[in-house]
């Protein structure tokens, strides 16, 4: 997955009403059925339109490995906003902001306990 998706592929995947309803009711990681359920969305739709939000960097995947030795994979919401602009230049761009990562939030922590100490 990329930090630097594509313009063009973020605005489509964000365009589609089914995709942004799965976004909307992602609040913990889901496998495909139950994010076709949860959306009332047919399976098929929904590994389609799972597919293009995780092209688009906005969702992350997650395979874990049951007992019975197959494996599920989750979907999970991979960014904390959406950011489109319209640069100096006259481009369209787009920023997907990711949340920070366990150790950097912990790093960030510690530097502000310093600072009031």
């Amino acid at each position: 997955m990329s930090d630097a998706p594509d313009t063009g592929t973020v605005l489509d995947a964000l365009d589609d009403p089914d995709a942004r309803t799965i976004l909307e009711r992602l609040e913990e990681p889901m496998s495909a059925a139950e994010v076709a359920e949860a959306c009332d969305i047919a399976r098929s739709t929904a590994y389609r339109k799972l597919g293009r939000l995780s092209e688009a960097s906005l969702l992350a995947e997650e395979t874990r490995v049951r007992a019975d030795g197959h494996h599920t994979t989750r979907y999970r919401v991979a960014f904390e906003s959406v950011v489109v602009e319209f640069s100096e230049r006259r481009t369209l761009g787009v920023e997907v902001v990711r949340p920070d990562a366990p150790d950097a939030q912990l790093a960030s922590m510690w530097a502000e306990v310093r600072r009031e100490v």
